[in-house]
């Protein structure tokens, strides 16, 4: 090949098509840019460091949807010659990009913290920087339900780790509400720096999950258990005497799913029926799972060679025929 083309090629009939998800990155910012608004006043009225971590996790939510619509935008580019399974992964670098992102944020909020509780101020306007901040977390609290329930339709893992890292953000802020309230009631002002570091663990935590999720979908993780059972439920039905599976592997790729599998059948089978057979059960697997690319290898049933081949990794199931049948 002289030349790898990066124009789009043609899908065939059942290829699943990427879905345009920027305009979620979208809500995301503008989310974003009301909330840290609210919560630097928060914290500006009050002095509270609690305050002024909540506002410093929300300028990290504003820099993670930006890197999240740029991921976006490149997912839902369609496949190429150069990229022929499409770049659905890109979503895993933004949600890499903002775990390591949090845990910055983090490092900054518990510095702050420990330098607060060595050095105590009192608070003010307490009352008010409370009410704005509570109105900044029903905001960030809508946007979250709306980024987690299109992410997991979608099976977007950047919309899905943004709406998480909101919904992580609302209940810091309900913690933040909280310590605060307490310390304008019993005027114990180290309590707002002890809030303030709970808050920069909690989102370590966040941080630290984002990454090993990103981790895992750029190592080609295998499909959710839900996902594979439905896969193997229908091999096993399938298993009848004379046609038997094995070999299948599974994987994720951002928006789609992968899967490969064996398929023995008779020998005195044509390469018609063969081709009939294999073609309806991809149909059967896509259907069960949708967004599923299958690629099935057909194999004689009496080959001795057709049960040596199966791949490291492969998943095992109760069905499948895995020993090559005893020579006469």
């Amino acid at each position: 090949m002289d030349h790898v083309s990066d124009a789009p090629v043609a899908r065939t009939a059942t290829e699943p098509r990427p879905v345009d998800l920027t305009r979620f990155a979208w809500l995301s910012i503008m989310a974003a840019i009301a909330t840290i608004t609210l919560k630097a006043a928060a914290w500006l009225m009050t002095g509270s460091v609690g305050l002024l971590s909540d506002a410093a996790e929300s300028v990290v939510n504003l820099v993670a949807a930006v890197v999240a619509l740029m991921a976006l935008r490149v997912a839902a580019a369609p496949a190429s010659e150069r990229f022929p399974y499409g770049r659905t992964k890109a979503e895993y670098f933004s949600a890499a990009i903002e775990g390591l992102m949090i845990l910055v944020a983090a490092s900054v909020i518990i510095v702050t913290a420990v330098e607060r509780f060595l050095n105590p101020r009192p608070l003010e306007q307490v009352g008010i920087g409370l009410a704005i901040s509570i109105i900044a977390s029903v905001i960030n609290g809508v946007v979250a339900a709306v980024l987690i329930r299109a992410g997991t339709k979608h099976r977007s893992l950047a919309l899905t780790a943004d709406g998480r890292h909101l919904l992580t953000d609302v209940w810091t802020s309900v913690g933040v509400v909280v310590g605060v309230g307490l310390v304008w009631i019993t005027q114990w002002d180290r309590l707002d720096a002890i809030v303030a570091f709970v808050v920069g663990i909690n989102i370590v935590i966040t941080g630290v999950r984002l990454l090993t999720a990103s981790a895992a979908g750029l190592l080609d993780v295998t499909l959710p258990d839900e996902e594979n059972r439905a896969i193997i439920e229908i091999l096993d039905r399938r298993t009848d005497g004379q046609v038997a599976f094995h070999g299948l592997m599974t994987r994720v790729a951002g928006q789609h799913r992968f899967a490969t599998v064996h398929v023995l059948v008779p020998c005195e089978w044509t390469v018609k029926r063969g081709h009939d057979y294999v073609d309806d059960l991809e149909a059967e697997l896509t259907k069960a799972v949708p967004g599923l690319r299958v690629l099935s290898h057909l194999e004689p049933d009496a080959d001795p060679r057709s049960y040596e081949d199966q791949p490291t990794g492969a998943i095992q199931f109760d069905a499948a025929r895995t020993e090559a049948p005893e020579d006469d």
